[in-house]
């Protein structure tokens, strides 16, 4: 036999075994992009809502899904983690903490959004989003309410009842 054959007989028998690996390698480097993807969408879309249970499962995501070894995404682990020391600290006035809060919050997104190849800058993530005043309404009443509900369990409130009068 030939070198030709030999080398048809190689590539007979290893190309699948190529293309499956390949195949594979590209899948679970898509895999990995699109949960980078679904954290900054998460972020991006809870900003304004920054307590509510998405943005805080993606918070805590970033130091599963983004790779310290790859310097622009050591970039965003960075940032979370500034952000989370001022989220667990209290030793600001709740003013400062607040604007703090939010430098931080778009800090961490444009390092994000540099990483994963959006082209937005740091006003943009700040300002451009919609949060309907009614939104903070009912989550501020859903609070007192569960307060109070919790007082008058605890037998540190009581429920006023009062009755019409009868005569």
């Amino acid at each position: 036999m030939a070198i030709a054959d030999w080398l048809m007989i190689f590539a007979v028998l290893t190309g699948p075994i190529i293309a499956v690996q390949l195949t594979r390698y590209l899948d679970n480097r898509k895999e990995v992009s699109e949960r980078k993807l679904v954290i900054f969408k998460t972020l991006m879309a809870t900003r304004a809502y920054n307590i509510s249970w998405d943005h805080v499962e993606a918070l805590n995501r970033i130091d599963l899904e983004f790779d310290r070894n790859n310097k622009k995404e050591k970039a965003v682990i960075d940032a979370w983690k500034e952000y989370l020391d001022l989220l667990s600290s209290n030793s600001t006035s709740p003013e400062q903490w607040a604007i703090k809060r939010v430098d931080l919050l778009v800090e961490l997104l444009y390092k994000m959004a540099k990483v994963l190849n959006y082209d937005f800058d740091k006003t943009h993530i700040k300002n451009s989003f919609y949060a309907p005043m009614v939104h903070g309404m009912n989550e501020d009443e859903q609070i007192a309410l569960r307060r109070g509900l919790l007082e008058v369990l605890e037998g540190k409130r009581q429920i006023p009842i009062s009755f019409p009068n009868t005569q």
